[in-house]
């Protein structure tokens, strides 16, 4: 149960430090929000671009390999399988396909008016080659539409999922807690609890690596016990899985009781009435650069247009 150790997703990498990791917090956040909103009613060239402008920041971040290497790898394995699975499955309009040229031949075009101007000839004779199913053979069908759903259904997969990823790699917990608290500081004035929802999510984040560590331990001891699958039957198996979760359950929730004595023997009650000290943020050169890329980004983004 390696895998677990050489998949960190949702874990901060401390040391090296990139280029990523000197970005006030706040700004990563926008990205992140961009890279997530701007995918909406998007057209496949930018949901392309977005997957590819991520593989480009990881490259030239200098992330060590061993940290993205097999997290890209396995997300564009994933990423694949599900483009694969939706391109050939049905598109589910239920159009009867009728091709748009009749079969015969002899069909009789109008004449062209003599002082017509600006005629796109390649518009006019380009739609002749337009066909709804791009690949027919067998039970495999792939149509405009199915295809179309495809590589939506992949790259948002990936664009999510590695997008958060890098910016949970990159962001230690405290700074994310830090920059939340800050782009919450309007809530203040309708009376929300700011800081206690920043504390909770700080927790939220530093529990993570707990919970990794908790099933990688279970699953190696019942890894250890050679236990003979096969005889103890599908009832079994199940029955053992649901005791390994419960145990799991167990042991996150003795976790979280040692951490809540743990901070009230330091004397904290509630994060109103003793000061949180955060991340002291302040935008540097690095992240006025980030900010006018990130207006840059908006601006592609627009003139690629919406497909509505």
């Amino acid at each position: 149960m390696d895998l677990l150790r050489s998949l960190p997703l949702g874990l901060y990498l401390e040391e090296p430090q990139t280029w990523l990791h000197k970005i006030d917090p706040r700004v990563k956040f926008a990205w992140l929000m961009s890279f997530l909103t701007s995918y909406t009613f998007a057209r496949n060239e930018w949901r392309l671009l977005l997957v590819t402008l991520l593989i480009i920041v990881t490259l030239i971040a200098r992330i060590p390999r061993r940290v993205w290497q097999q997290q890209m790898g396995w997300l564009l394995l994933l990423a694949f399988f599900v483009f694969v699975i939706a391109a050939i499955s049905p598109d589910g309009l239920g159009i009867n396909y009728q091709p748009r040229l009749p079969a015969n031949q002899q069909v009789l075009s109008p004449q062209a008016p003599k002082n017509t101007a600006n005629v796109d000839e390649q518009a006019v004779y380009g739609n002749k080659e337009y066909r709804y199913v791009l690949f027919h053979k067998g039970p495999v069908k792939v149509s405009r539409r199915s295809l179309d759903l495809a590589v939506r259904l992949s790259t948002i997969l990936f664009t999510v999922i590695y997008s958060t990823n890098l910016y949970l790699l990159t962001t230690a917990p405290e700074e994310i807690t830090a920059g939340m608290e800050s782009l919450m500081q309007p809530l203040r004035r309708l009376k929300l609890p700011v800081t206690e929802i920043a504390l909770t999510l700080t927790l939220s984040l530093r529990f993570i690596p707990l919970v990794l560590e908790e099933v990688q331990n279970l699953i190696r001891s019942v890894m250890t016990r050679a236990i003979n699958w096969k005889k103890l039957g599908l009832k079994g198996a199940v029955k053992v899985w649901m005791t390994v979760a419960e145990r799991l359950l167990e042991n996150l929730l003795l976790r979280a009781e040692q951490m809540a004595s743990a901070m009230m023997v330091r004397g904290f009650t509630s994060p109103n009435e003793h000061r949180v000290p955060w991340h002291d943020l302040r935008l540097k050169r690095w992240d006025w650069l980030a900010i006018a890329t990130l207006t840059i980004f908006w601006g592609v983004r627009l003139a690629i247009g919406t497909d509505v």
